[in-house]
């Protein structure tokens, strides 16, 4: 693969960008929302990926519905990855020392609307849990602020090799790119209907396929599962229904709430939008009124149901049968309520109406009555066949009700400057290699294509300034537990790690990523070298020669030697904010 296309790095937010895609934490690809989609397709590119086409767990898979490409992709995932938000994986920043960098690409009072770390709460459900307490930020400075970067499906994979993990990990936008991709490479969704939504505090995807699809973290939400009233449920729920939606995006570009203009193709957007509303409301009927009782277990204490046993009416409380639907394999929805009252011991049931509670089961008939009726008649008729002592109640419960049965997502208003940006026209039917082929291709014309290169890691055809920017100023972890040794101990320790990467052919690893691995090539032993003692010595320089099967690391009137598999040749001249690379 030759080199396509030179980028001017003497602009420094060009450089902040691209050497991002490296690191691509959160704050990183909130203020360059270009960068989110880059990673969705290095991990397409990726032969990890494509490599699980092959594996048993998906035989004939393309030959199957979407719901059992859907079950059996979540499956494959929450087996393989652990969603993991560890402080210590990538390590600390500082609000002072992120605001010095991007202050001059974004408005910081801007920032602190719309972001966790910088004074977003995401409404009274934020607020009241305590962002700082919730992360284990609590014991930091308030200054402390952590990288949270999105992991490749590489180093996803690669946390096998982390101490405590038997799995891969990742965090939830690293979770988000790999459902997209894993979905596209194994699933044969189009890119066009896979759509990735960024809150400040979350990440997930919306599929349009059928009535519609998010991925949430590990989890998959159908529509039928978002109003199933479940814990599952209302942990998919709380972005949406907690936080504005930040970035939307897609393979033809992004929309972000806080710039004006945009790339999306905006008659994509435009069905995002009317797809995923359409996703988030349904109409009240027994079944959805179940679940929210269900939901909001309040209610549920203020209802009885009545059945027929041998010829004579019975009386339970609602909330003893949601007990018994707990250890049971039927539930209290209309269709299974006949085998749970079934299991239910005889003494829970009561002969006579149960004094102060509301009858279910008229509530029901009046929905199976009125199939599409309003929420407002509804409830005054909830209010008529319930009694005037239960009026109350009954409005509050539908006010929740409301809430439940419609939620509407806050997201970027579709008045922007739409602006076309070129995109790789990649099918369901390439292979790995025509999309690769397609990507570099488009290097030159499409920064989408170029951004994916840098996110990829292709050294041998990207400039090495953003990389290694990015290798010596955003790589805290690997220095924090060799800051107090010597060069010549960490030489020895890092001979000692497996001389292996985790990334193929001429890919490189960033510093923490051999470090938190314990492996990685002679070049990305020598480049974390490197950054150990700049760490240690930032008034200092190192020279690294790159000289195919050998790295050699000059510091002072030391050298070090490393043994490298990768076949580049590349000469640097690093020290604090200045690399000579050539």
């Amino acid at each position: 693969m030759k080199k396509y296309h030179h980028t001017d790095f003497s602009d420094k937010r060009t450089l902040e960008k691209f050497s991002s895609a490296f690191t691509l934490s959160d704050m990183e690809i909130f203020i360059f929302p270009e960068l989110f989609y880059p990673l969705v397709l290095a991990n397409i590119m990726s032969p990890v990926i494509w490599e699980w086409r092959d594996d048993p767990w998906f035989h004939n898979i393309e030959k199957k519905s979407f719901t059992y490409k859907a079950n059996r992709i979540k499956q494959f995932i929450i087996q393989n990855f652990v969603f993991n938000l560890d402080l210590s994986t990538w390590g600390l920043t500082t609000k002072t020392q992120e605001v010095e960098r991007f202050s001059d690409y974004i408005d910081i009072e801007m920032l602190r609307q719309s972001n966790a770390l910088f004074g977003y709460e995401g409404d009274k459900y934020y607020f009241d849990i305590d962002i700082r307490k919730h992360f284990g930020l609590d014991k930091y400075d308030s200054d402390i602020i952590p990288y949270w970067k999105t992991e490749t499906v590489e180093a996803m994979t690669a946390f096998r090799h982390k101490e405590n993990f038997t799995t891969g990990g990742g965090e939830c936008v690293s979770l988000s790119s790999l459902y997209a991709a894993t979905m596209f490479v194994v699933g044969r969704v189009p890119l066009e209907k896979i759509f990735l939504i960024a809150t400040p505090l979350h990440s997930q995807n919306f599929v349009i396929e059928k009535e519609g699809l998010i991925t949430n973290n590990r989890r998959i939400v159908t529509k039928n599962m978002w109003f199933n009233g479940t814990s599952l449920s209302a942990k998919a729920r709380r972005a949406l229904e907690n936080e504005k939606v930040t970035i939307v995006s897609h393979i033809s570009g992004y929309i972000h709430t806080i710039y004006n203009e945009a790339t999306i193709d905006q008659s994509s957007y435009n069905m995002f939008c009317e797809r995923l509303k359409d996703f988030l409301v349904t109409s009240l009927n027994t079944h959805i009124f179940i679940n929210f009782l269900r939901f909001k277990s309040r209610f549920k204490n203020h209802f009885q149901f009545r059945c027929e046993c041998s010829g004579k009416y019975r009386y339970i409380l609602l909330e003893k049968m949601f007990e018994y639907e707990h250890n049971s394999k039927y539930n209290v929805s209309a269709e299974m309520r006949g085998q749970l009252i079934q299991e239910i011991e005889g003494d829970e049931f009561h002969l006579s109406p149960i004094q102060g509670k509301i009858m279910l089961n008229e509530l029901e008939d009046i929905l199976d009555r009125n199939p599409g009726m309003g929420l407002e008649e509804l409830e005054r008729k909830f209010v008529a066949a319930s009694g005037s002592e239960h009026a109350m109640l009954i409005g509050e419960m539908f006010s929740e009700i409301r809430d439940f049965v419609i939620t509407i997502p806050r997201l970027p208003e579709g008045q922007r400057n739409f602006v076309h940006a070129d995109y790789p026209e990649i099918t369901v039917d390439d292979t790995r290699e025509q999309i690769t082929g397609k990507i570099a291709h488009m290097a030159q014309t499409s920064e989408l294509c170029n951004l994916t290169l840098y996110a990829y890691r292709q050294m041998d055809v990207i400039d090495w300034h953003p990389f290694i920017k990015a290798a010596i100023e955003r790589n805290p972890v690997c220095y924090t537990e060799l800051s107090d040794k010597t060069p010549e101990e960490v030489y020895k320790l890092l001979l000692l790690l497996e001389n292996y990467s985790i990334y193929d052919s001429k890919r490189l690893s960033l510093p923490d990523e051999v470090w938190n691995f314990r492996r990685g090539d002679g070049l990305e032993k020598a480049v974390l070298m490197a950054d150990y003692l700049l760490l240690k010595y930032p008034g200092e320089k190192v020279s690294l020669n790159a000289a195919g099967t050998t790295v050699t690391l000059e510091f002072r009137d030391h050298s070090y030697e490393f043994r490298s598999e990768k076949g580049l040749r590349k000469r640097m001249e690093i020290s604090k904010g200045s690399y000579k690379i050539s």
